[in-house]
């Protein structure tokens, strides 16, 4: 079982999420604790009214409202039954077995899995602290669960590849509906949740593997000024395809300012895991002399994808190295300038190759550069070369008037003097 836990300001958002996929077909709500009403009896106001009246308990608290979803794999054929079993036993265990939560049962992806939605507003209005709460007895609860349950661990080699994160099919998606957003939520959900990345940049190193880019907009543009964020589908050439959709539409809320939030914890989190990255660097380029595609494909067998910068012209003035065991992002640059981009070409013998092709780019654009710069002047010795030629050698020509429009001399008749 794989649980992930997201906490939110609004409580209604994560709300009509469900009810959303409910009214679709995609979802089923299973139970209502703590509820004066079973799940069956009430609409979406009755729900939401029921949440309001405790989180207007404690207005001092913003941050009061928390979604869960517990994945099991493929392979396990849970009753709906057994679903609020588990559900039960997990709010129980992390401490909010006396709150009021909905569980959903959700049908829109390739392995079975609930959503749970509660607040963190108690009877009495104090607040239940949710800080470190996915790591500590969100985790404790998970491997007891598995016990309890006899469900497939988390930690298994079977569970870790069927629950893989898939890259999105673009040739599958039809853009512009539904389905554009679930591709890239069934991405975005796993990759927020395990990977440790302090940038936009970083993190779209990570989603690029899975053909997805975060995009803030053109400087300057209102998007980019709002700090507003969207995401597309790629195609296999990199290109940004279909519409995007806001980083708000989804239910765990990958906004710029929350995932700022991310950077800044990620940042102490992923210091203990440089040296794997740079030690495998430096064994496999020791006393070795690799071309960079070789370098790629060693770092690929211990699990470090590498993903390239590149400008339109082929120029590489970046490298992210994305740890696939650890689930670390690292910049070149930041793990020391011999990890850098220009370092490692250096030690792969690519900079000369690269430097070369950058000179003879420069020099054809030189060339035609100069070309177009003669053309006027050119066209206009063409020109003058003409008239001269016509004023040195000039051709006969013949008129185009009509004979009888000519005027003609008169003879002059002789007179005959008597």
């Amino acid at each position: 079982m794989v649980a992930r836990m997201n906490t939110s300001k609004n409580i209604s958002k994560a709300l009509n999420y469900n009810e959303q996929k409910v009214s679709k077909g995609k979802a089923k709500v299973l139970h209502a604790k703590n509820f004066l009403k079973a799940a069956s009896d009430m609409n979406f106001y009755d729900k939401l009214r029921h949440f309001e009246k405790y989180t207007a308990l404690n207005e001092r608290t913003t941050t009061n409202a928390m979604h869960v979803s517990l994945n099991f794999d493929p392979s396990e054929n849970l009753s709906n039954e057994k679903m609020i079993e588990i559900a039960n036993a997990y709010m129980e265990k992390i401490g909010f077995g006396e709150q009021p939560y909905l569980v959903y049962r959700h049908y829109d992806s390739g392995h079975p899995h609930i959503h749970i939605v509660t607040t963190n507003i108690e009877a009495d209005g104090k607040r239940i602290s949710m800080h470190n709460m996915g790591r500590n007895q969100s985790e404790q609860a998970r491997k007891e669960i598995e016990k309890d349950f006899g469900l497939i661990k988390a930690e298994d080699k079977k569970n870790a590849d069927t629950l893989k994160i898939q890259p999105v099919n673009a040739s599958k998606v039809a853009y512009g509906k539904s389905e554009t957003r679930r591709a890239i939520s069934n991405v975005l959900g796993p990759v927020l949740s395990q990977y440790k990345f302090t940038s936009l940049a970083e993190l779209n190193a990570v989603l690029k593997l899975y053909n997805i880019t975060a995009d803030r907009g053109q400087e300057g543009t209102r998007m980019y000024n709002n700090n507003g964020l969207t995401f597309h589908v790629l195609d296999e050439y990199g290109n940004k395809i279909g519409i995007g959709v806001k980083a708000s539409s989804f239910f765990m809320k990958p906004t710029l300012t929350n995932l700022q939030k991310q950077f800044e914890a990620n940042e102490a989190l992923r210091q203990p895991r440089k040296k794997r990255i740079t030690s495998n660097i430096d064994w496999i380029l020791n006393g070795r002399k690799l071309s960079l595609p070789e370098f790629i494909k060693a770092l690929e067998k211990e699990n470090i994808s590498v993903i390239l910068r590149q400008n339109k012209d082929g120029f590489i003035y970046g490298v992210t190295y994305v740890d696939q065991k650890t689930k670390c992002v690292f910049n070149g640059s930041d793990l020391g300038k011999q990890y850098s981009a220009k370092t490692i070409q250096e030690r792969c013998g690519e900079v000369e190759e690269q430097e070369q092709k950058q000179t003879c780019k420069k020099e054809i654009a030189d060339i035609e550069k100069h070309d177009k710069d003669l053309l006027p002047l050119n066209n206009s010795l063409e020109k003058n070369n003409t008239l001269l030629d016509s004023l040195l050698h000039p051709q006969q020509t013949y008129g185009d008037t009509p004979s009888d429009l000519k005027s003609t001399r008169k003879k002059k008749r002789k007179r005959i003097s008597l």
